[in-house]
């Protein structure tokens, strides 16, 4: 962060000063004490679990200049009525500061799959053209998201933020925090439905980030998904689709895919994409990530940094290059006994649990046997037993040869491939994450091509932890 006056905080974030005015706060932003640095501010955020004022007095002695409070502490603090909201506040106050000092851009990633992913490549396209900050994991939240933009100082060019919603409104507060100059979305799908209450909903709710655009912003939006496309409408500037339509500025064509599950394509651009002028342009471009989902990702990450400046062959050359960075999402790991692990178990909903088991069946091909282990769809609302029911049908008409449903919550992936086919012993339901790891110890051999997937909240993560352990090599790439 930029160093600030404890008495510039107070001001940002409209608290009251319980410090010396002029301490000087410079080091990192935390809600954990056990991250403080020398100058720290530490954000004491009340929890279901645990206080953060609790921890105050250790964040201070471990060198924390100031704490951000919810009431009056003995430690050097600035006490406001909400210390979430004022966080945002901080947040925002130090992005207009640095927008008045230099250039910095701000752009942002939404959609219902592929984020994380798309802002990590992203963050590989743009770092070689200056500092960039992006996000850790999936901060995209109303806390998450400030605590990225905190981490911008003087010296960054590029801030790269993520931002997520679960219901109308979210992404509202998220850009007024930090108003993009590049909004991108990905797909309007259905995670998250019982939060919403409907596909119209998330993609109202998906809009905001178009809306909340800085002013002269551009909107990247996919042209392939006819929810996101109509987000043109609300957009208050310039609007760039990609996608694999005739009608796309950046489009992917002469699209393959190989045995590794791994895409390429020749991505093409129109003039307007990039904002130059002349013909139109093309490059080739093969992924290193798994799944032919990430063609999606890797055209809304091009087309982004196409309009901030990134020139066409290094956008192809560094989307070639680039690597999942981000753990469980189709991350594949080749184990010394011969299995192939696909672990995309941090989130699942319809849409990639779909696009999961397609690059399943293409990895194993003819020749090895797949195997789905899969867990419950979270936050799928009142149409979650038919959503898990269709995915059992799907994994029969894939062909996928053994099945393993973990949980009770995701039976409906059990029924469905039952009523599908004959299944027989193809597909088994276990009760929890300790019987599926038994079952696969005793049912894997040398071949197989297992993936594992579920919502982050089912646990079943702790398996693809575990049968990934004996790998050796490991890539990936983002399911949710």
């Amino acid at each position: 962060m930029i160093e600030l006056t404890a008495a510039q905080v107070a001001a940002a974030t409209g608290g009251r000063l319980s410090a010396d005015p002029e301490a000087r706060v410079g080091g990192p932003v935390v809600v954990d004490s056990r991250r403080v640095e020398p100058g720290s501010l530490f954000v004491a955020l009340p929890g279901e679990h645990v206080d953060g004022h609790d921890y105050a007095a250790g964040a201070v002695a471990a060198g924390a200049t100031l704490v951000l409070a919810a009431r009056e502490l003995d430690v050097p603090c600035v006490v406001v009525d909400d210390v979430q909201t004022a966080l945002g506040e901080l947040a925002r106050h130090v992005l207009a500061t640095l927008r008045e000092r230099g250039d910095l851009r701000v752009v942002a990633v939404t959609g219902s799959v592929g984020k994380t992913t798309t802002k990590d490549l992203l963050g590989q396209l743009l770092r070689p053209e200056g500092a960039t900050v992006v996000p850790r994991g999936s901060f995209n939240n109303e806390i998450g998201l400030p605590l990225t933009v905190l981490e911008a100082d003087d010296s960054t060019r590029f801030l790269v933020l993520e931002m997520g919603a679960s219901g109308v409104g979210h992404l509202t507060y998220l850009t007024r925090i930090a108003p993009p100059d590049v909004s991108v979305v990905l797909v309007v799908g259905s995670a998250h439905l019982g939060e919403f209450g409907g596909i119209e909903a998330v993609a109202r709710a998906k809009a905001e980030i178009v809306t909340g655009l800085a002013p002269g912003g551009v909107a990247v939006l996919n042209a392939d998904d006819l929810r996101v496309a109509a987000m043109a409408d609300a957009a208050p500037g310039e609007v760039v689709t990609f996608g694999t339509i005739p009608a796309s500025d950046a489009r992917a064509e002469d699209l393959g895919i190989d045995r590794t599950g791994r895409a390429s394509f020749t991505l093409r651009v129109r003039p307007g994409a990039s904002g130059a002028t002349g013909a139109e342009a093309h490059a080739r471009v093969t992924l290193g990530l798994v799944g032919e989902h990430h063609v999606t990702n890797a055209l809304a990450a091009a087309t982004a940094a196409l309009r901030l400046g990134v020139a066409l062959p290094d956008v192809a050359a560094r989307l070639s290059d680039a690597r999942a960075l981000s753990p469980h999402r189709m991350q594949v790991t080749e184990r010394p006994d011969g299995v192939t692990v696909i672990d995309d178990s941090y989130n699942a909903n319809p849409d990639s649990m779909r696009a999961a088991l397609k690059a399943l069946a293409v990895m194993a091909g003819r020749d090895r046997r797949s195997v789905a282990v899969l867990g419950e769809m979270l936050e799928l609302g009142e149409d979650s037993r038919v959503a898990h029911d269709d995915i059992g049908r799907l994994v029969v008409r894939l062909n996928v040869k053994l099945l393993v449903v973990v949980g009770e919550g995701a039976g409906g992936i059990h029924d469905g491939a039952t009523q599908e086919g004959s299944w027989g012993d193809e597909t088994r339901f276990v009760p929890d994450v300790e019987a599926a790891s038994a079952l696969l110890r005793d049912e894997l051999r040398e071949g197989d091509v297992v993936l594992v997937k579920a919502s982050n909240g089912s646990g079943l993560w702790r398996l693809g932890d575990e049968l990934a352990a004996a790998g050796a090599d490991t890539s990936g790439g983002d399911g949710a």
